[in-house]
């Protein structure tokens, strides 16, 4: 039997850099569409590299030639537009697409915990979940309408050692190393769920080609799950420094500033707690490999390799004073 030929559109971003790594190292024949190569998350050796614009139909075309695929990934889709360039390219020419979602599209706030893949979409808040609605609504219609194979994957938060996972990224941290208070919104106390990426790739790869999961949507989380506060002093630990916290009410930030505002209230503000039995019913050995004390270390080890990582942003930096001075105890 031959390997699964699949297709990732991208491939080298958070998520999709470790399932491009964990699809070759499990033998899938693995090809990415993407427009250059990535000094920071490269292909992995193994992987085929075709070199075209999903942005550009025909160079899409003209990179993909007569491919067929087992399965395509769509990392990069946003809009409803993004989808219908996908449909119109792989209709007849694969056995599975499958959609890179959010969690964020899950009503906001949520009105019963956990979260199930059957909890309503609905965010008034954010206007990237609500493309990512409408880009599930047209993939809904296509199946139901076309058999269009489609699946549905909604990850939640899912970071490396690139990205730090609380507000102000790096610029938190730095001011934690530095003495100065940081900004956690709300009373610290809402649980959020983070994920690896490693650990969002088990659950993603052996979905690929799989045949019961057409016609189905799974968000893909680990069981990590930590308060607010628990995150920054983490972080905190992590950098060989303390986590001053100072809480402010998050719609006095939103308020603050419209740049935070949207994504703090259309997500982050409140809890997101996952059953993810559906998935553990496809792929049953799943479960949560890298705990956040690990990854936290796996952060500030990556940034501090290279002081040109450890930018710190003046403007956020500056509100992070302005609202500690408001609120501090």
């Amino acid at each position: 039997m031959s390997a699964p030929k699949v297709l990732f559109i991208g491939g080298t971003g958070i998520i999709s850099s470790a399932s491009s790594a964990l699809a070759v190292e499990r033998g899938y024949d693995l090809y990415l569409l993407n427009r250059g190569a990535s000094t920071t998350r490269p292909a992995p050796e193994g992987a085929t590299v075709l070199h075209g614009d999903i942005r550009d139909p025909e160079s899409a075309r003209a990179a993909l030639g007569d491919h067929e695929f087992d399965a395509v990934v769509d990392w990069v889709a946003f809009t409803p537009e993004h989808v219908q360039t996908d449909l119109d390219l792989f209709t007849g020419r694969t056995g599975q697409y499958v959609f890179i979602s959010s969690a964020s599209a899950y009503q906001t706030p949520p009105a019963r915990l956990p979260i199930t893949e059957s909890t309503p979409l609905r965010n008034p808040y954010w206007q990237y979940s609500r493309d990512k609605i409408a880009c599930e609504d047209l993939l809904v219609r296509a199946y139901r309408e076309h058999a269009f194979p489609a699946t549905v994957v909604r990850p939640s938060h899912t970071y490396d050692r690139t990205l730090v996972p609380i507000d102000g990224g790096w610029t938190a941290v730095e001011r934690m190393r530095q003495g100065k208070e940081v900004v956690i919104h709300g009373d610290g106390t809402s649980l959020w769920t983070l994920t690896h990426h490693t650990d969002v790739a088990r659950g993603l790869v052996p979905l690929l080609g799989n045949p019961r999961t057409l016609g189905e949507a799974f968000h893909i989380t680990g069981d990590d799950v930590l308060t607010w506060d628990q995150i920054a002093h983490t972080l905190a630990a992590a950098a060989g420094a303390e986590a001053r916290i100072v809480h402010v009410p998050s719609d006095v930030i939103a308020a603050e500033d419209p740049e935070w505002g949207p994504w703090l209230l259309g997500d982050k503000a409140h809890c997101a707690v996952f059953d993810t039995s559906k998935l553990r019913s496809v792929v049953p050995d799943f479960t949560t490999h890298v705990r956040f004390e690990q990854g936290a270390r796996e952060i500030v080890e990556w940034f501090d390799a290279d002081p040109a990582r450890k930018v710190v942003d003046e403007r956020f930096d500056a509100l992070h004073d302005r609202l500690a001075a408001r609120f501090r105890v």
